[in-house]
């Protein structure tokens, strides 16, 4: 059984979002094939597209898993489901966003899945949690830590640290 390492990309502006992300962590870590490695702090973050909604919190899970990527994608949606996401408005509201940011070196492109996720290296709430938890892993050929860096230096991507790495995933976080 070959075992990959990815990196999901959480994110919720809707209700509880810092439970939201906490439940969904949890759940990729229940699940038989995937193992939850560590985890980013939380960033509080400006939407991106549509832009008339509330701040969205984000995070970074590394994780293993024995999982093909498509059934990685199945796992993340059933997770997305399960906690109530609605897909209505492209870039809208959601309770959860599971992304799959990066799977090894891989480079999938097909109707499903495209991975490194596209237009990651233009987005500072998936750049900065990466960055803080896998500097050295790289977008075409880039490091992570060297896309987060110019990404965060324009004043429009509007991300703030809400919460510690180690310090969310309990309740009393």
């Amino acid at each position: 059984m070959t075992v990959a390492k990815a990196y999901v990309s959480l994110g919720s502006n809707v209700g509880d979002r810092l439970g939201f992300l906490r439940r969904a962590v949890a759940m990729l870590g229940e699940h038989e094939a995937i193992e939850v490695l560590r985890t980013s702090s939380v960033y509080e973050t400006d939407p991106v597209g549509y832009v008339d909604q509330p701040p969205f919190l984000n995070a970074v899970a590394e994780i293993e898993t024995s999982l093909s990527p498509h059934e990685l994608l199945d796992a993340c949606q059933a997770i997305e489901a399960a906690l109530g996401r609605v897909r209505t408005v492209r870039w809208g509201p959601r309770t959860i966003d599971l992304d799959i940011a990066l799977i090894d070196d891989l480079a999938i492109d097909d109707e499903r899945l495209t991975v490194p996720h596209p237009r990651m290296a233009e987005r500072a709430f998936v750049l900065v949690p990466l960055a803080e938890i896998a500097p050295g892993a790289r977008c075409a050929g880039v490091p992570v830590s060297a896309l987060a860096a110019k990404v965060s230096e324009d004043p429009a991507q509007g991300v703030r640290l809400f919460a510690r790495a180690g310090e969310w995933l309990s309740p009393q976080g």
